[in-house]
């Protein structure tokens, strides 16, 4: 009898948790690839470029911070950073004009990618909110 009402309050409870997210973001830097899930199924990989050597990407799991449809970077000559991202501080997922150097790192720590991607990405960020979407950088 007490594994029943186990199962029942942990059926409840389980019913009770908010879904996971929505939108994953996996950005691999060992391949220099973000695969984007939505609901759990697969819909994207892309090529990006994360931080070239003396920079870092940071590794982790992080929400978006903000969205910014059109940015210029503060810190590095005012480069353009279309469909910005932000995750942590200053680190975004971004598109960008220099599309010669995805696949391999090149980046000050962002992420960068193709900004037709980026938008892609964004307009899901938008449609599943902060909340609704998850960013995971591994190696």
């Amino acid at each position: 009898m007490k594994k029943l009402g186990f199962l029942v309050a942990l059926g409840a409870f389980l019913f009770s948790v908010p879904a996971l997210a929505n939108v994953v973001a996996h950005i691999s830097i060992g391949s220099q690839t973000m695969q984007v899930s939505v609901d759990g199924r697969p819909l994207y990989t892309w090529p990006v470029s994360t931080a070239r050597f003396g920079y870092v990407t940071p590794m982790g799991y992080y929400h978006p911070l903000r969205l910014e449809r059109i940015w210029r970077s503060t810190i590095y000559n005012n480069a353009p950073m279309p469909y910005a991202i932000f995750f942590r501080g200053g680190f975004a997922i971004h598109g960008t004009y220099e599309v010669g150097s995805l696949g391999r790192p090149a980046s000050h720590g962002c992420v960068r990618l193709n900004t037709g991607d980026a938008a892609t990405l964004f307009s899901l960020v938008e449609e599943h909110g902060y909340g609704g979407t998850s960013i995971v950088i591994s190696y």
